[in-house]
């Protein structure tokens, strides 16, 4: 062999050798799968809640609705160019279970820092497992019977409104009542103390006596920006997203403070070590008051700063500010509802740790 073919030898060896170690590198990557369970069981769920929770703050008033009528707005936005998959992180009740159906992720954990919180959510899923339909649904979350000729399809308005002229039922507020304490305490065998207990009672005694269920016609017929029903009860295709996530215990509420050492930071550890993206967090209008408290903002973002995130992961939040092309000061638009906005997480994380942000305004400046 001439010297030239040795040295051409030589280079084509040298060329495949690099070609393999490239593979041995870039197999597994192209191979790993996020491995979040398709399935959790009572015992981890429950176990989740326990590990992962903090002290509950009363300090805060609790509500058993959003009062974000505009919460639909960001909808389309959010599910642009997104597969399902991942985990979606959250705040407060229901408006969770809607944004849940739109981008569908694998996982939930809807992180608050009051317990009674905790509670609702357990009480929704009671309810979520052991209806059958929406119809059944908002049967059991009201406690009235159960609205006739409606039709195949209806909308959220058609269910609601019917449910608007029917009166509670006691027998069936009763019987509903034991049914879900059965469903969370004997069949899951969740440990709810006693003072659990009486605030489940509490909760369902609010929806059923404060005509909830007229509060609940504005925001389940909200619509998109393009006028379309989006709410989780809008068709029977989005509430069986929900339910099913709930039968599977895949929405899991933890009692969590956003500046807090524990809550969050599980949260975003389970997620890396599964393997997975947080894809959205809902954090309404928290972080306006993180900035009221000191150095609690500061917390937050670093914390969120260590979440596996990619390009589509968002924030969702609720603000009375909005700056949009050009300044606005805040006063001209106090007493205006709520709007949401989007931001891209790993943008928000990235001129954070620049030290580029250092205030409320700065974080709805990133916003849209």
């Amino acid at each position: 062999m001439d010297r030239r073919s040795f040295l051409t030898r030589i280079s084509r060896l040298r060329v495949i050798a690099v070609l393999v170690s490239a593979l041995v590198l870039i197999v597994p990557s192209l191979t790993v799968a996020d491995t979040l369970p398709g399935e959790l069981s009572d015992e981890a769920f429950w176990r989740l809640i326990s590990d992962y929770s903090e002290e509950s703050v009363h300090e805060f008033r609790f509500e058993y609705m959003s009062n974000e009528q505009e919460y639909l707005y960001v909808i389309n936005r959010l599910k642009e160019n997104r597969k399902p998959g991942g985990v979606y992180v959250g705040v407060g009740p229901e408006q969770n279970f809607t944004y849940i159906a739109a981008i569908q992720p694998k996982m939930a954990f809807i992180v608050d820092i009051r317990r009674e919180n905790m509670l609702e959510h357990l009480l929704y899923k009671a309810v979520f497992e052991l209806s059958a339909d929406r119809v059944d649904f908002l049967s059991r979350l009201f406690a009235r019977k159960a609205a006739t000729g409606l039709g195949e399809k209806p909308t959220a308005r058609a269910l609601l409104q019917a449910y608007r002229n029917l009166p509670p039922d006691p027998e069936l507020y009763r019987r509903n009542l034991q049914a879900t304490r059965d469903q969370l305490i004997k069949v899951h065998k969740f440990q709810l103390n006693a003072e659990d207990q009486n605030a489940l009672d509490y909760i369902y005694r609010v929806f059923v006596d404060s005509g909830n269920a007229f509060a609940y016609l504005d925001l389940m017929t909200a619509t998109d920006e393009k006028g379309q029903p989006r709410s989780y009860l809008a068709n029977e295709e989005n509430f069986q997203i929900v339910r099913e996530m709930q039968k599977k215990n895949l929405i899991v509420p933890v009692i969590g403070d956003f500046a807090g050492s524990k809550a969050l930071r599980s949260v975003g550890r389970y997620v890396k070590d599964h393997g997975a993206t947080v894809t959205a967090f809902y954090t309404s209008n928290v972080e306006q008051y993180l900035f009221m408290q000191g150095d609690d903002w500061r917390k937050f973002l670093t914390t969120v700063s260590t979440f596996p995130l990619d390009a589509l992961s968002m924030f969702i939040r609720s603000s009375h500010l909005w700056y949009g092309d050009s300044y606005t000061p805040p006063r001209q638009v106090a007493g205006r509802r709520f709007i949401q906005l989007l931001s891209p997480m790993a943008e928000v994380t990235k001129a954070f740790n620049a030290g580029k942000v250092t205030s409320y305004e700065a974080l709805i400046r990133m916003s849209k």
